[in-house]
């Protein structure tokens, strides 16, 4: 297993990992097969989506707040960040990506982001 940290700016924002991603395969010196991404947090998450456009991004960050805003009146959890912890979940925490002859296969279009719902922080990703 290998990992990288990704810092991020802002509460919510989405970091293309992709080229560290890729790095990380390259270090394990995977040929062909399988990759596990993981984020070992519960305010982040992980996904694949388009990297050409970065109104994509902005948009998904608008609809998730959209769909789960920052402050709500029923939230129990003490330290105030449930939006983030729900964010997180509805993203998942980790991606399964193939391998192949030392590349991580994506479709033209695809990146790959961490997703920050809680920050400024730094963020660890593990790669295996």
């Amino acid at each position: 297993m290998t990992f990288f940290d990704v810092p991020t700016r802002v509460r919510e924002q989405f970091v293309n990992i992709t080229a560290q991603v890729r790095q990380a395969v390259q270090a394990l010196g995977l040929r062909d097969g399988a990759v596990t991404v993981f984020v070992p947090h519960t305010t982040c998450g992980l996904t694949v989506n388009e990297n050409a456009d970065p109104a994509v991004i902005s948009d998904m960050l608008q609809q998730l707040d959209a769909m789960v805003p920052w402050r709500q009146p029923f939230y129990e959890h003490a330290e105030g960040n449930s939006a983030a912890h729900v964010k997180a979940s509805l993203m998942g925490c980790s991606l399964h990506l193939i391998v192949t002859c030392g590349r991580i296969d994506l479709g033209v279009w695809q990146g790959l982001y961490l997703c920050e719902f809680d920050g400024p922080r730094t963020r660890r990703v593990w790669v295996q």
